[in-house]
């Protein structure tokens, strides 16, 4: 069988390597994604974005790579879409249009509850299966829509989880973020916030960082001990504080307390608090209170972004109740969700997409 995947994101690529043991062996990848699963159509790294300005600027680009993507389409038998809806709700319009028998399916949703909720009848009326992997997210869409609670992905790639805190902590980690923006403002205040705390502090560097990256966008780093592996390093500390993404719902899930922080670019904060109404921008946050009153863990943002903040938060958190909520949350989203999106992906797999011109 041969699969039509667009995968843009890092993130998106790691749980398609989960969703990859659970196929079949005859399963072929055409499109785009992580080298390290086939012939890509394109290196990942050309793909990289900061922000809504660099967005714009790049859009011809996207444009005539959707086009590869929808003639590509033709020789697949089903289409696998992986988060990334400003590329990926496009190019299904486009491939649905062409191709009105082939079955595409979306992973890892556009999230239209947060903004843009106009999308859901776009996605309902394009998509074929949605893989929903929030437990709260159907409720958003028609009673008709072809959605389905999968799990979460984080739970088939995280397999440690703690079930006791140290009495003391004895060792934090800083996680200031992937995008060399993020890590530039939010360094300065980190270092800050290690100084005050006499205990080991270790800092969890991306792995593809160079020398060079690492010396122009965290400095001295004396002070910290260096490490790449986010969920071991996670694990065995104490405490965290995490820029906004992808990490702080590892972090929860894993059960460190930690404190989310976050300094956007003026413009690109202000076009997106324009567009998104919500309260939190957590998404352990924002789910944790889909079954409580109240928050998982601090939150700040931009100018509230300060040592004293921090460390005021940290003084006054209570890891007991995280660590409680923590086990909740896990129990909230029940299991992973590769096994299946394997077996939406794999059943009719003899009857899509064969008939076409």
């Amino acid at each position: 069988m041969k699969i039509l995947v667009s995968a843009l994101e890092h993130s998106a690529n790691i749980h398609l390597k989960s969703l990859k043991k659970e196929l079949s062996s005859d399963v072929e990848f055409i499109g785009i994604f992580d080298s390290a699963l086939g012939d890509s159509l394109v290196d990942l790294r050309s793909l990289a974005i900061m922000g809504f300005v660099d967005a714009i600027k790049k859009l011809p680009y996207f444009f005539k790579l959707s086009d590869k993507m929808v003639a590509l389409a033709k020789d697949a038998d089903k289409v696998l879409l992986i988060d990334s809806s400003g590329f990926n709700l496009p190019l299904a319009k486009k491939i649905k249009k062409k191709y009105p028998n082939k079955e595409i399916i979306y992973y890892i949703l556009p999230q239209a509850w947060a903004w843009k909720k106009k999308r859901i009848p776009v996605l309902e009326r394009t998509i074929d299966q949605l893989a929903s992997i929030l437990p709260f997210e159907k409720e958003y869409y028609s009673k008709h829509a072809p959605i389905t609670y999968v799990g979460h992905p984080l739970l088939d790639i995280i397999v440690h989880f703690k079930e006791e805190l140290c009495p003391k902590i004895k060792h934090v980690v800083f996680m200031p973020g992937s995008r060399k923006s993020e890590i530039k403002k939010l360094m300065p205040i980190f270092k800050e916030v290690a100084k005050n705390l006499p205990l080991e502090a270790t800092i969890i560097i991306p792995k593809h960082f160079s020398k060079e990256d690492i010396n122009e966008l965290y400095g001295n780093l004396s002070g910290f001990k260096i490490a790449h592996e986010t969920y071991e390093t996670l694990y065995e500390a104490d405490f965290a504080f995490i820029c906004s993404g992808t990490a702080t719902l590892e972090a929860a899930l894993i059960g460190i307390p930690f404190v989310l922080c976050y300094i956007a670019k003026p413009l690109d904060y202000f076009i997106a608090s324009k567009l998104v109404k919500l309260s939190h921008i957590g998404l352990s946050n924002i789910m944790f209170r889909k079954f409580n009153e109240r928050d998982l863990h601090p939150e700040f943002i931009q100018e509230n972004v300060t040592v004293d903040n921090l460390l005021q938060a940290y003084e006054q958190y209570d890891r007991s109740s995280f660590l409680k909520d923590s086990k909740s949350l896990r129990a909230y989203l029940q299991h992973g969700s590769s096994k299946t999106v394997a077996k939406l992906l794999e059943n009719n797999s003899n009857t899509e997409g064969k008939n076409e011109n």
